[in-house]
């Protein structure tokens, strides 16, 4: 008997997502590290025979795989390459969101079955990119190709294209299908007191998606089925409806997205916000401004979650599927785009000490130092291994359709 891919009732929820995520993560070693943030810290704790190199306590992604790093627009229609993702974002050391991204562009280059030597030269020119970042006056890393195009592509785009992507059509509801879910009564309920009428003008003039001579109105809503280490925790799409003073309408999307507690290791006494969506939103400041000035915290039924307006510049980076000269320039220009958001976070004095760090122990055969291409190497092996598990306890959902 065929299993159900949407639920007949919200209880029904858990199952089917908790099927999906498994699904997705067994899709490839590198759809695995993108999904299992827990695993990469509890490798990283367990292994107390490393020795990091500690720099400046600063907000860190600390999920910083390259899926969550792309096109984001700010508030005054500029659009550029920064992190756009914030759940598992802490005060925490550097060296971790480094890692994590080597471990991403590494297990990329395995899922694409591009040789060993390519493996070696990413993370070589990962920490070049970033190292950049921190001189005194620091040059910017140019954007490959691929980067180009896609941030042709995000200009180039409307809200239009966006409603239409996400729903297929232009008209004032949701549809309902196995990327949307509806909503249970107690769910609609608190999304219309967290949002409520008095309140949905001056959200969007802040958000800068009305001006304040226009209406808007609570459209629709619903349960999002989205990402894969998020699958699993509430996420709900909110539909808005904007009427101008000559009668011309348009929708714009709302994305709330519970905030859970980081598993990153935070350094000691950060001063972090103790809610977690306000952490999120603090830290979306701290690393991402562009897009953190677009995001609000709020709670639905006694959760933090955070709110941010969709835009339709907003994409995300694929590089599954890039040749080898394409990764290389790929892993300069994210580590640079890394590179940048933590030096803005540091004094002149701690940018200059951090890249000292990042210098020592430099292979002679290799410029990446020995402590991030081992870290790399034993992290790219455990998370092979956790994948392999995966897919063997998973089998079943996995062959099926």
């Amino acid at each position: 008997m065929a299993r159900r891919t949407t639920p007949s009732r919200p209880s029904d929820r858990a199952a089917i997502l908790t099927r999906r995520r498994r699904r997705k993560m067994a899709r490839s070693a590198h759809a695995y590290v993108r999904g299992n943030t827990e695993r990469f810290y509890e490798w990283l704790q367990a292994d107390t025979q490393r020795t990091l190199p500690e720099g400046p306590s600063i907000w860190i992604c600390g999920d910083c795989h390259v899926g969550n790093l792309g096109p984001v627009v700010d508030g005054d229609g500029r659009v550029g390459v920064l992190i756009r993702d914030l759940d598992q974002a802490v005060i925490g050391n550097p060296a971790h969101d480094l890692i994590r991204l080597g471990l991403s562009l590494a297990s990329a280059c395995r899922s694409a079955n591009l040789p060993g030597a390519v493996s070696v030269r990413v993370v070589d020119l990962l920490l070049n990119g970033y190292t950049k970042a921190f001189k005194p006056r620091p040059t910017p890393v140019e954007a490959p190709d691929a980067i180009k195009t896609l941030l042709k592509r995000a200009i180039g785009r409307t809200w239009k294209q966006l409603v239409r992507d996400y729903l297929s059509h232009t008209k004032p509801r949701i549809p309902h299908g196995t990327r949307f879910w509806p909503l249970s009564r107690q769910e609609e309920r608190a999304i219309t007191h967290a949002l409520p009428a008095s309140a949905l003008e001056s959200l969007a003039d802040q958000l800068g998606i009305a001006t304040p001579d226009e209406t808007v109105t609570l459209a629709d809503a619903a349960y999002w089925v989205k990402g894969c280490s998020s699958l699993g925790r509430p996420r709900y799409a909110v539909l808005l409806a904007i009427n101008d003073a000559k009668g011309n309408a348009r929708l714009a999307m709302l994305d709330i997205k519970d905030a859970p507690p980081a598993a990153a290791p935070r350094s000691d006494g950060a001063g972090m916000p103790r809610d977690n969506a306000e952490r999120v939103v603090a830290a979306a400041r701290a690393l991402s401004p562009g897009l953190g000035n677009r995001m609000r915290a709020l709670r639905i039924l006694d959760r933090p979650m955070v709110l941010r307006e969709l835009a339709p510049e907003d994409l995300k980076i694929e590089p599954d599927h890039l040749p080898p000269t394409a990764m290389n320039a790929l892993a300069a220009y994210l580590g640079w785009v890394l590179g940048e958001s933590h030096a803005r976070q540091m004094s002149a004095d701690e940018r200059k000490q951090w890249r000292g760090r990042l210098q020592q122990s430099r292979s002679t055969q290799v410029d990446a130092p020995s402590w991030l291409w081992q870290a790399i190497v034993d992290a790219l092996a455990n998370h092979e291994r956790g994948y392999l598990q995966h897919c063997r306890r998973h089998i079943a959902i996995i062959e099926s359709r």
